[in-house]
């Protein structure tokens, strides 16, 4: 396990609740076309891997899959289990799956890729447990992030609160973007495609602050929780600057969300 691994896991630790009640909403956006990608059809042995609170395991199992979910942490897995009976799931850490080889027709990953410290290696054990002429997809945030993925660190930075030292980057920083994520899939896996989603995402301002900022979700709510109350207040008052233009006239917003999805065959 790499330092960012071991990052990842104090994390998400507790979370799971918050992530479920705000941002897995925004997450929740690619489910269908990550399963269409992965050619999820009935009697498909699928694997969800970084299920979260299950949404993909969820929609897999509406389209007649048997389906084995993970999720590296334990409040994440537990979850996922509870939304989704249907689904078999573990509690596992990427590069290391509990299955054996060639195991699964379909691999799905709802921006997980993104969340682990050695994607290559992490892709690697994805290949290992699909058959072969099974299909991989895996979605993640264009980078650096933009739109309603980076309104709060832009927030941040707009007073200038600084980034602390141990709070690390991603590995995958340098895959986010749509050659460079097509390229590291491509080393593993054949006829692959990484497709541009972009969409809308709506939410109220303030339901999404507390759920998502407030709540610790994310290292823009670690740093965030950092910070004395007169710097969240002027952060506050930041993100409802940045919020404004996208204002729908109903209490809500409409702000654009950008992200990848690759796709290919074992």
């Amino acid at each position: 396990m790499t330092s960012f691994d071991a990052y990842e896991r104090e994390l998400w630790a507790g979370r799971a609740e918050a992530y479920e009640r705000g941002f897995a909403r925004l997450s929740g956006c690619t489910v269908e076309r990550l399963l269409d990608a992965a050619g999820v059809r009935a009697g498909d042995r699928v694997l969800d891997v970084g299920t979260g609170p299950g949404p993909v395991a969820a929609a897999a199992v509406r389209r007649g899959a048997q389906v084995s979910a993970v999720d590296a942490d334990p409040e994440m897995a537990e979850a996922a289990a509870r939304n989704v009976p249907e689904a078999k799931v573990h509690v596992a850490v990427l590069p290391s799956l509990p299955f054996a080889e060639a195991s699964f027709d379909a691999v799905a990953g709802n921006f997980v890729i993104n969340h682990v410290g050695e994607p290559a290696a992490a892709l690697e054990e994805l290949r290992r447990v699909l058959r072969p002429g099974g299909r991989l997809a895996l979605t993640c945030w264009t980078m650096p992030g933009s739109g309603v993925l980076a309104v709060v660190h832009h927030a941040m930075e707009a007073v200038g609160v600084p980034w602390p030292e141990d709070v690390p980057a991603s590995p995958f920083m340098e895959y986010g973007r749509r050659e460079a994520f097509g390229d590291l899939v491509g080393r593993m896996f054949r006829e692959v495609t990484v497709d541009e989603l972009d969409w809308d995402f709506e939410f109220e301002p303030e339901e999404w602050w507390r759920t998502g900022a407030m709540a610790r979700v994310g290292s823009n709510g670690v740093v965030l929780a950092r910070q004395d109350p007169a710097t969240v207040a002027r952060v506050k008052e930041a993100y409802d600057r940045i919020l404004a233009p996208y204002a729908t006239g109903n209490g809500r917003v409409r702000v654009p969300a950008h992200a990848l999805l690759a796709h290919g065959v074992r």
